[in-house]
């Protein structure tokens, strides 16, 4: 007889009945914290050197209860995105336009693969390498993670259609994606705040960073692809075959029931989208996207708006398909230039979703109780990956509430006061992968280890600039394993992968992208680099 595999939900709360175990055995203690500026004006809450004290204990009994009700408070933005994400593509979905895309993208590649380049490596291979650099870019540069989980929708249909799973699926943006988070070029909200927090130049040291990023890509792309082609190769090997069957009912859509027409509301709301961003246009003709120190200011609105309304024509004229798929398109580019022009988080990137499931239903002709309903549908479908996510976020909860953060904090940097240089990097590297367990978020990660690193490092010889990368690569690596990430357990949920055959196949590759971290950074320690 097999056991059952617990619930994701279940894993949860034993995580956090784990965490109140700790409040009980570890004690209290805490450092005083200041606000310093940054060079980039931003202020930040930051551990004062040698402040750490112990205070009385704070063990969590009944508290790992209430943690849950706090855990959805904290993760309010993150669940609310993806009830909002999900109401907005079931609606889209309904129109069958990403069916239609998936199939068109098929087609297309079919007549590619005779190619001498695409015979040679695959054309499906190349397709899925084309689509991971991006998102890995996009998370060196600007830190993607929360926006992974509206693409998730999108590629794991895309994935299932082309002979995979839905794990190639999430591989293939958020696994991607965190491989150029782990990487960071540029990412302000891991290596500028921890680099403002340790007095270096921002964004310095950038060589070197670059190469570890190739070299992380290269290992993590070659893993995701192997894994790729033995499920083409026997699908029922995959670890989520059942799991995914209902993926693969969604994409089983007869192309021939579909009716390919353009409903005049259709054209009301290209007429209107227009309008519309022709105004912005002339409000903001100018953007400055900023990637790390460098910005570039162009007429970012005003050449979308305009690529848009010429777009939307053709799109119009083949079907309504066609042009909510443009839509789409277009709400992913306003996307980027939204985060690196305007600063946008999750509010207003779901919003914007949010705006192109509405534009979406009324081009399919859908009455305001029809679009009503099908949000609604979407956000019943989507409950349970939002629901995770605030009960994830109760693990935090406890830990804060039970003073045992800093104390554990304190008591692995005091294990580095007699150890050499090697060892000393070795245990920043573990102390950031131990702590981005209990503290996902890179920025407080940084305000809360940086201020007590820094300055150690200067006592032992190792650059600051070391330091940073040892912080980088712990924040990095585990977001896409713990179970306290909200994004993780977020795209998890989405995907409809239960969080326990997600570790079954990550932590192999896991432990790789581990030790290549550790053998990163001891030229770090070893070599003169540029920055260092």
């Amino acid at each position: 007889m097999t056991k059952k595999v617990p619930h994701t939900y279940v894993i949860v709360f034993f995580v956090i009945v784990l965490c109140a175990l700790l409040t009980w055995l570890v004690p209290g203690g805490e450092f005083d914290r200041q606000i310093v500026t940054l060079e980039d004006g931003s202020t930040k809450n930051v551990i004062v050197k040698d402040s750490f004290h112990y205070i009385d204990s704070q063990p969590q009994t009944w508290e790992i209860f209430s943690a849950f009700f706090k855990g959805f408070v904290d993760k309010a933005d993150i669940i609310v995105f993806i009830l909002m994400i999900g109401g907005a593509f079931w609606i889209m979905n309904e129109s069958k336009a990403i069916d239609v895309g998936i199939f068109s993208f098929l087609e297309k590649t079919k007549k590619i693969e005779h190619w001498k380049f695409f015979k040679l490596f695959g054309v499906d291979n190349v397709i899925l390498t084309m689509i991971m650099l991006l998102f890995s870019v996009f998370g060196a540069v600007f830190g993607m993670s929360e926006e992974t989980i509206a693409f998730i929708i999108i590629f794991v249909p895309l994935a299932i259609s082309m002979g995979y799973d839905s794990i190639v699926g999430v591989s293939i943006c958020f696994v991607a994606a965190g491989l150029g988070f782990a990487g960071a070029l540029l990412n302000p909200f891991t290596i500028g705040i921890a680099q403002g927090l340790s007095d270096i130049p921002l964004f310095t040291g950038i060589e070197y960073r670059l190469f570890a990023w190739v070299v992380i890509n290269i290992v993590g792309i070659t893993f995701i692809l192997r894994y790729a082609n033995k499920i083409k190769k026997n699908p029922e090997k995959s670890l989520v075959y059942k799991d995914d069957e209902q993926w693969r009912k969604r994409s089983g859509v007869d192309m021939e029931s579909i009716e390919f027409k353009t409903p005049k509301a259709a054209w009301f709301v290209f007429a209107f989208l227009t309008i519309v961003l022709t105004i912005f246009a002339f409000i903001f003709p100018e953007t400055t996207l900023s990637i790390g120190q460098s910005s570039k200011t162009i007429p970012a609105i005003p050449v979308l708006a305009g690529l848009f309304a010429l777009t939307s024509i053709f799109s119009l004229r083949k079907s309504v398909h066609f042009f909510i798929l443009n839509l789409l398109g277009f709400t992913i580019l306003f996307l980027i230039v939204g985060v690196m022009g305007y600063g946008w988080y999750v509010m207003e990137i779901a919003t914007l979703f949010f705006v192109m499931g509405l534009a979406s239903g009324v081009a399919n002709n859908k009455s305001a109780n029809s679009i009503t309903k099908l949000f609604i549908e979407g956000v019943k479908d989507i409950t349970s990956a939002a629901l995770v996510v605030g009960l994830a976020g109760g693990i935090i909860i406890v830990l804060q509430e039970g003073k045992i953060i800093d104390t554990l904090l304190n008591s692995i940097s005091q294990s580095m006061q007699s150890a050499g240089k090697v060892a000393s990097i070795s245990i920043m590297y573990l102390i950031q992968n131990v702590i981005n367990v209990f503290i996902p978020s890179g920025s407080a990660k940084a305000a809360l280890t940086m201020p007590i690193m820094a300055p150690f490092s200067d006592l032992i010889g190792i650059s600051r600039q070391s330091t940073v990368m040892a912080f980088q690569f712990g924040d990095g690596f585990t977001n896409m394993i713990t179970p306290t990430s909200g994004v993780l357990i977020g795209v998890l949920g989405v995907a409809k992968i239960p969080y326990d055959k997600w570790v079954k196949w990550i932590w192999k590759i896991m432990i790789i992208w581990l030790i290549l971290g550790w053998l990163l950074l001891l030229p770090t320690v070893f070599m003169e680099l540029n920055g260092f």
